[in-house]
């Protein structure tokens, strides 16, 4: 058994091909299609985060507005980049989008990768400590946010207050109870996987990873997962975790399906430069009939070791055509591997 999400990168194009036109449009199909996913029996409705682009941002306004239009639908990010954030103030989002949902939230969070500008992070207000990188800006920020999460009080309470305060240190506030255990690393690297799994995080492993091997992604991925839960183990937390991996995985069911994805060439991992320094292995694309889907899905050695598996989707070609690919996925694919 396994649950099953989907990931939306949040595109919107005022072009006349696209059915998301703009930010507007993308705001409020996705939260019908999350209504939409929770109908037909989907797990999980997460969401990508990046800046300056045409693409989602701010996150909480939209797992929000999901969390009080849906009662049972996991929402999630897949990644929150924690260059851009102050994690207090990311704190009381979070806990007051999680009250909303009834405790649904599953926050992906990473230091991120490149972006539309360059260094968008300092027009943020956001800079590195002298001799450290923007990866250990976002580590510290990931600290931060985690420490508040737990609920301790840290702040000196001002001896005449506005309002009368609780005793002792104060926390912030809104706090929901139980979130600390729902916050996900995106993870590209081994090194990063243990680094998560040390802090008690969950695993987000994507359709991209650093290429460490030379081995085909789910290879490097599997490996991922296993020296993550070995680290686990080690640190001696006794929850226990999960991991996710992302995939495009595309049912080929009706005419509209072949003409869509039938010539899709992305049938092989491909290795290339993620942003100037850093080799990494892009995952394929799984696109056939369903009968042909499953035999290819059987040899995915990440999907298997995964508990989570997060679907890709074409946001742009709308609602109703997304729920049939994701319902096409839990019909005539999801059963056949034993997923449900």
């Amino acid at each position: 058994m396994k649950k099953i999400g989907f990931l939306s990168f949040g595109h919107w194009s005022p072009n006349g091909h696209s059915l998301t036109r703009s930010a507007s449009d993308v705001l409020l199909q996705s939260i019908d299609l999350a209504v939409a996913a929770e109908e037909i029996g989907l797990d999980g409705a997460y969401f990508r985060v990046h800046h300056f682009a045409r693409q989602a941002a701010s996150p909480f306004p939209l797992l929000a507005a999901i969390g009080s239009r849906t009662s049972r639908i996991e929402i999630g990010t897949g990644v929150i980049d924690m260059r851009y954030e102050n994690p207090l103030y990311m704190a009381e989002d979070a806990g007051a989008a999680d009250l909303i949902s009834g405790g649904r939230l599953q926050l992906g969070i990473s230091r991120g990768s490149p972006e539309q500008v360059i260094d968008g992070w300092r027009y943020f207000g956001y800079n590195p400590a002298p001799g450290e990188t923007d990866a250990d800006m976002a580590r510290h920020h990931t600290e931060a946010f985690l420490k508040v999460l737990d609920g301790e009080g840290f702040a000196r309470p001002n001896p005449r207050p506005m309002f009368p305060n609780p005793p002792g240190l104060l926390r912030i506030e809104p706090h929901s109870e139980g979130l600390r255990d729902r916050i996900w690393w995106g993870s590209a690297s081994n090194a990063t996987a243990v680094w998560a799994a040390e802090l008690g995080l969950n695993l987000q492993s994507s359709t991209l990873k650093e290429d460490e091997t030379g081995e085909p992604l789910h290879v490097q991925q599997r490996k991922q997962i296993e020296a993550y839960r070995e680290a686990y183990r080690k640190a001696g937390h006794t929850r226990e975790p999960r991991v996710s991996v992302s995939r495009s995985i595309f049912a080929l069911t009706n005419e509209l399906d072949r003409a869509y994805f039938g010539r899709d060439r992305n049938s092989r991992d491909y290795v290339g430069m993620l942003g100037d320094t850093t080799r990494s292995v892009f995952g394929r694309s799984y696109t056939a009939e369903p009968e042909e889907l499953v035999k290819l899905l059987r040899n995915d050695e990440a999907i298997e070791a995964a508990d989570t598996l997060l679907l890709t989707i074409p946001n742009q070609l709308g609602v109703d055509y997304n729920t049939h690919l994701l319902e096409s996925i839990l019909t005539h694919v999801a059963p056949e591997l034993g997923w449900r």
